[in-house]
Parts: C-alpha cells; sequence; structure tokens
C-alpha cells in the first residue's frame, strides 16, 4: 500500500448502479473491500472510491446526507494526462448514464488562458467530477 491514498466514501442510492456506472469509465471494483453495504472502486494505486449505501454511509456521519441531485456537495477534480483522456472519461460518464453540466464559458475561458482543459460531469447520484489537463512546466 502507498504511503498516502485518498479513498473518498460517497453515498449512493442504489449499490450496483453506481458499481456498474464507475466500472464504464475503465475503474475497477476490489472485492477484497465491497460487500452489500459498500464498493472500494480503484481509480489508480493512491485513489479509491467507497461507494456507500446511504443506510451505511449514516453510520459514519451525524449530519444529515447531502442532496447531491440537487445541490452541489463538492467537487472532484482529477488531473488527467491530455485532453483526450478529458474527452475519454467524460464521454464514457455520459454513455454509462451520467450527465454533463455546461460549464459557465467565462470558467472555460480562463481556465483556456492558463492552458488547462476540463469538463464536468455528474454520477449518477450527482457526484460533480472535474477531470481536467493542464500541462506542467518542465
Amino acid at each position: 500500500m502507498a504511503n498516502k491514498m485518498i479513498f473518498l466514501n460517497l453515498p449512493v442510492n442504489d449499490l450496483d448502479a453506481a458499481k456498474t456506472f464507475y466500472e464504464a469509465l475503465g475503474w475497477s471494483i476490489n472485492p477484497d473491500f465491497t460487500d452489500e453495504n459498500a464498493a472500494c472502486v480503484v481509480v489508480d494505486d493512491n485513489i479509491c472510491l467507497m461507494l456507500l449505501t446511504k443506510e451505511f454511509y449514516a453510520t459514519f456521519a451525524e449530519r444529515p446526507i447531502a442532496d447531491t441531485a440537487a445541490f452541489s456537495a463538492a467537487a472532484y477534480a482529477l488531473a488527467l494526462p491530455s485532453r483526450e483522456a478529458v474527452d475519454e472519461l467524460t464521454d464514457a460518464a455520459l454513455k454509462a448514464g451520467g450527465t454533463e453540466e455546461s460549464s459557465r464559458q467565462d470558467r472555460r475561458a480562463q481556465e483556456a488562458e492558463v492552458g488547462m482543459y476540463g469538463r464536468t460531469f455528474l454520477d449518477l447520484d450527482g457526484h460533480q467530477w472535474e477531470p481536467f489537463y493542464m500541462p506542467y512546466p518542465q
């Protein structure tokens, strides 16, 4: 296991549908950490998603679960190696039932000024993903 990893815990309405959605993005399910309450989605060696049924998620939180279908609770920005990778991931999400959020044109113009390219999609539960590409100075 890596020294540092990120695990995002996401409450979901339908665990099986959420697993299918994320597998359609090319990410895998780790069966060692998956049961009827949760699924571990491996994004890469250092990033995993824990998809948790809302009932199970509620055992970890004292506050109400955000309705991410109606409200933005967080935006998960994911750096990718190319513009094509951004389009491939977003297109896969849309094909799997996600929706693209049309970003404000002024924001996209500001990103383009610094060489950044990004798109925004929502998963089946409204969790906001922002894959992006930005060349890093050598």
